[in-house]
């Protein structure tokens, strides 16, 4: 039996296997939190907190951007027919990512301590800095694999190769999750270890699948390089392109998606230094009680928000060289297509997703977290709309970065945050006095500045490209009536099934029933009005179908 066919994937058929990709990831996420939990404990769970923050910042500082620059230039280069280009852009980024690997890992060795210092000060009684210190030691091997499996996968998104990435992320996860669980658990309870030892072979898990995801894109790259190659065809005369050129490009690619990082923190940054001293000084909040509210915007409730946002991040990974191509062609035609296709895609799938769990907010957290928290449930129902309105910003912001606006993607990223900074504060003062719930009023501030973001992001689209949105305004009112349908659907159920359970398992079949009626409804009211034809396309839908009749 010889090796199996890479197929290049459409823009379609990417954002739909980039998107599964990455929502079975998020859920494996959300699911190893439950047993993982239960082995470290809540001592372990703040260790393993400390060291994983750090290698986020660390991981974004050494690779933000890289892949979605590389997958960007390797697009630009095979449209243009530049061969060697191409693969001289790919072994750039190869070196660049193990220099940048090497050096983040050097400085996280090096400064670990100071960096657990930073991080519980002189606090006693729980994990001490010799613990957090050696937890970052250990996480930062992670670093030197990290950046170089992002230009692989970089590269074969570049190609258009969405398949092998996708699966790759998922590969990595499940191996990565195999050595927290079976790890820590082992340490504990097998070889009688430390809690700081449990925590470290935990942490270790990001290494280890990041190896594993690295060591299957390089297979997938290794077979299949000589027919990644003729799929491009060279031109006679191809213009000899500096290294320095392209850097440039790498540089230049790459910061936009940084500065979207670092933006999107800087909201996170605006809560963390004023919502909980407004709770306590102007809603006569408890420390506890409103570090407690905080915590749902700021971890636990990102956790579920993750599933909306990963529809944007699958639809963005295949929407880069597909848009890329299509811009450097000059097809106006394709690139305003793309454009509103994007959005359409991102609205049928979102906005139902987005109202179903605000609607089984309360049973979805439970059997997460548990009943013990007054307010989670509360306040997810309302910051679930956050991650509808994050994941449509970070598709059009990503839009016009690819389309080469650089300063609009400044100005709509900085309008936003501005907008946050200053109403923040008000809103929380705000929703208080009116007898709501006052973190609403930080969660309204966050939806207030990305909104203004993507109103930025469609003006500059229109205004740059002559972009028309009448194809995704026309669907968009079909969508409402799905939704319509759907929600009054689930509150007829109300009246048979109960919405959720005190009894914390018996709530998984309460949200599978709501779930399967809810996407029923949804999907059948959209089928009879055309929208999913519209949305996927005849070709999309027949295939399909086809597969589910084999099935």
């Amino acid at each position: 039996m010889g090796k199996k066919e890479l197929k290049q994937n459409s823009f379609l058929n990417g954002a739909f296997i980039a998107t599964m990709g990455i929502v079975i990831t998020k859920v494996l996420g959300m699911l190893y939190v439950i047993p993982f939990y239960a082995i470290i404990g809540e001592q372990g769970g703040a260790l393993y907190g400390y060291a994983y923050t750090i290698y986020l910042l660390f991981q974004s500082l050494s690779c933000a951007g890289i892949p979605n620059a590389i997958s960007k230039i390797i697009s630009e280069y095979q449209t243009l027919g530049y061969k060697n280009a191409k693969e001289k852009a790919f072994k750039i980024g190869r070196r660049l990512a193990i220099f940048m690997g090497i050096f983040v890992f050097i400085i996280l060795v090096l400064f670990a301590p100071f960096i657990a210092k930073a991080i519980i000060g002189d606090l006693t009684g729980g994990n001490t800095l010799k613990d957090v210190t050696y937890v970052i030691r250990v996480i930062a091997t992670a670093i030197l694999v990290v950046p170089i499996l992002s230009i692989y996968r970089g590269y074969l998104e570049g190609h258009k190769f969405i398949t092998p990435t996708a699966i790759s992320q998922v590969v990595e996860q499940v191996a990565r999750i195999i050595v927290i669980i079976f790890g820590s658990y082992a340490a504990l309870n097998v070889f009688h270890l430390s809690l700081t030892t449990a925590v470290g072979v935990a942490t270790f898990g990001a290494t280890a699948g990041a190896l594993v995801g690295y060591l299957y894109l390089l297979d997938k790259v290794f077979k299949h390089k000589k027919e990644i190659n003729e799929i491009t065809e060279a031109k006679k005369e191809e213009p000899v392109i500096s290294t320095k050129e392209i850097l440039g490009k790498i540089f230049f690619y790459a910061l936009p998606f940084i500065m979207i990082d670092v933006f999107k923190s800087a909201y996170n940054f605006v809560d963390m230094t004023t919502l909980v001293k407004t709770l306590v000084h102007t809603a006569g909040y408890t420390t506890v009680a409103a570090e407690n509210s905080m915590s749902v915007i700021s971890t636990w409730g990102n956790k579920l928000n993750m599933i909306i946002v990963s529809i944007s991040t699958g639809l963005i990974i295949s929407l880069i060289p597909n848009l890329t191509s299509s811009s450097v062609k000059g097809d106006k035609k394709d690139v305003h297509h793309k454009i509103n296709q994007t959005l359409q895609i991102l609205l049928f799938l979102s906005v139902p997703m987005t109202i179903g769990l605000s609607f089984l907010a309360k049973p979805v957290w439970d059997v997460f977290y548990g009943s013990k928290s007054a307010v989670g449930a509360q306040i997810m129902a309302y910051y679930i709309f956050v991650a509808l309105i994050i994941s449509t910003y970070t598709a059009l912001v990503s839009i016009v970065q690819v389309l080469k606006y650089y300063k609009e993607v400044f100005i709509s990223l900085f309008t936003g945050v501005l907008i946050k900074s200053l109403t923040n504060v008000y809103l929380i003062k705000t929703f208080y006095n009116l007898g709501l719930q006052p973190v609403y009023g930080s969660i309204t501030a966050t939806i207030l500045g990305y909104l203004a973001g993507i109103v930025l992001c469609l003006h500059y689209l229109k205004k740059k490209c002559g972009v028309s949105y009448k194809p995704t305004i026309k669907i968009t009112g079909k969508i409402i009536l799905a939704d319509v349908f759907m929600i009054l659907a689930l509150f007829l159920v109300k009246f048979v099934v109960p919405i959720s359970s005190s009894i914390r398992l018996l709530n998984i079949p309460i949200i599978l029933v709501y779930t399967i009626i809810g996407a029923s409804v949804y999907l059948l009211v959209s089928y009879k009005s055309g929208v999913i034809d519209e949305v996927l396309g005849k070709e999309m839908l027949n295939k399909i179908k086809r597969k589910a009749v084999r099935r």
